[in-house]
């Protein structure tokens, strides 16, 4: 449904003049959720896309992505001495700095397992296979890991129930390999 919606916004022109649109063709999240596994379902749900793509925008609002020229908003909001727009500034820093606390939340709730392949794909838009063999798995792994990864990106924002054990009623039961009626025997030894 919102990967529908969100194609649907890429494709049409200015609704809303201010509003940014997302490439899709830019994003891998957007290649997996298009292809389809041996079912004919999607490989990402709309829910995982979703996740990934509000990732995706808070660790770009946050500024987190790499520099790659010189820094000049020190001079637009006033701190480099210059007559900037003074107003601007700590507006702008403090949203940031919200935005930099909720990527690390985020990240933190899929555990740091999970959120290397988070970076890859979905803030520094790496391919799969880019991903799998800077971690060193085995080839064609990474379509698994990164679903399991957006699935509980997806519960931290609150986009999937949070996952329920499916035997909270009953006790753990231990499995042993003797019989129903097997005991097992402490031996006394000397103290």
């Amino acid at each position: 449904m919102a990967l529908r919606q969100s194609r649907r916004q890429a494709a049409t022109p200015g609704e809303e003049a201010g509003a940014p649109k997302r490439n899709i063709a830019e994003s891998p999240l957007a290649w997996l959720a298009r292809r389809k596994d041996k079912d004919g379902q999607p490989m990402l749900a709309d829910v995982e896309f979703d996740a990934g793509e509000k990732l995706r925008a808070d660790f770009w609002f946050a500024q987190m992505t790499p520099r790659v020229t010189a820094n000049w908003s020190l001079l637009l909001s006033g701190g480099g001495g210059g007559k900037g727009a003074p107003d601007i500034g700590p507006d702008l820093r403090d949203s940031v700095v919200a935005a930099q606390e909720r990527v690390k939340r985020a990240l933190s709730a899929v555990g740091p397992d999970l959120a290397g392949i988070l970076i890859d794909v979905c803030c520094h838009l790496k391919g799969l296979e880019a991903s799998e063999r800077a971690s060193g798995w085995p080839q064609r792994s990474g379509k698994i890991i990164l679903q399991i990864a957006l699935r509980q990106l997806a519960r931290h924002y609150g986009m999937l129930p949070a996952a329920v054990p499916e035997n909270r009623e009953r006790p753990v039961q231990i499995r042993h390999w003797g019989s129903s009626d097997y005991r097992p025997r402490i031996e006394q030894g000397p103290l």
